[in-house]
């Protein structure tokens, strides 16, 4: 699949197609719409360390860290957790192949812990939110340093079991470093910091009185006026239903380049974002409602659609009459985009 990863020579990001041998991980170039036939690297997996969650890069919570028996690093960003986990997971498979006590442990971690059914991570930070029922803010000191609308670790996890969403300590610091991991919550302070650096995934988030955190977008000022801020709530507020990296041909150079689609409904808006960026905002985007949406048939190439494209390919017209050309990476995956958006629609 698509993962954004940064060289390891020059230090910028970008995305590549990635294939999971036995004992190396292999990556592509897509040009024109379509995968090179000869890898452009390769990882060798053989004393391969991973590292995940890797918490390196304040804008990219969602990180794998593998470092080779030569000490070359190598960072890989997912869409998501669960693409993070099912990754890192699979990766961890490859490098300890002849040992599968440590796979069977590393799945026994995964699904140790389970979100309470119908409730999601963003629902959570929204009753956080709530100014009646969410979690006190207050000024906290640290070393010196004065933090305004912060809250320890010890009220999160208190807070998340009298609201019902953790029934134990144990199940609330767990909750909470999931929140950590997906950059809606982060650390301040030394303390709170420095924890982060643990390799032991449980000893991340701290259930302490001394530990500060804050939501993460309260250090972030990305919008200048009322009116951008409001239309940005409107569109980026809705629940997401559905993301991943398509590859995606621009309106005006036709050339195809991948894009991470995030899918949000109540309100349905479509929208994609660059993932080699640092900044967390969509470069496009647009409402769904009055949308139609097909797929297109993989023998030859469709009017309107510029270069070699590897297949897969489905269509979005909006209700103004702007046609989208997207390519998904399988004929399974184009079908689960398209019956996603559909009802939207």
């Amino acid at each position: 699949g698509f993962l954004p990863f940064q060289g390891h020579i020059v230090r910028n990001w970008k995305v590549r197609w990635f294939v999971l041998l036995q004992d190396k991980l292999l990556y592509y170039k897509i040009e024109g719409g379509k995968k090179e036939p000869s890898p452009k690297g390769r990882i060798l997996l053989d004393g391969c360390t991973i590292t995940c969650p890797c918490l390196e890069y304040e804008n990219r919570p969602l990180l794998i860290k593998l470092k080779t028996k030569t000490n070359t690093d190598y960072f890989l960003e997912c869409c998501s957790r669960e693409e993070r986990d099912s990754w890192a997971l699979d990766i961890t498979g490859a490098i300890h192949a002849g040992h599968p006590v440590q796979v069977q442990e590393l799945h026994r971690m995964k699904n140790s812990f389970k979100l309470l059914e119908n409730i999601s991570l963003h629902d959570i930070v929204e009753r956080m939110y709530d100014s009646s029922t969410g979690i006190k803010l207050t000024r906290n000191l640290d070393q010196g340093n004065r933090y305004k609308e912060t809250f320890t670790g010890s009220a999160l996890v208190d807070w998340l079991i009298s609201n019902s969403f953790a029934v134990s300590r144990f199940e609330a610091v767990t909750l909470a470093s999931m929140l950590m991991d997906e950059n809606f919550i982060r650390p301040v302070g030394v303390r709170s910091t420095e924890a982060t650096r643990s390799s032991d995934p449980s000893e991340k988030f701290l259930d302490d009185s001394t530990a500060l955190y804050m939501f993460a977008e309260s250090s972030k000022k990305n919008t200048s006026s009322k009116e951008e801020i409001h239309f940005n709530i409107s569109e980026l507020s809705g629940t997401i239903v559905k993301q991943g990296f398509l590859v995606k041909q621009g309106h005006k150079r036709k050339n195809w380049k991948v894009r991470k689609f995030v899918l949000r409904a109540d309100p349905a808006f479509l929208h994609y974002y660059d993932p080699t960026k640092e900044e967390n905002k969509p470069v496009g985007g647009f409402s769904l409602r009055g949308c139609l949406v097909s797929a297109l048939e993989d023998n030859g190439v469709p009017a309107g659609v510029k270069g070699n494209v590897q297949g897969n390919l489905f269509k979005i017209i909006t209700k103004n009459d702007i046609h989208y050309y997207i390519q998904a990476s399988s004929k399974a995956e184009r079908v689960q985009w398209i019956e996603a958006i559909k009802p939207l629609t």
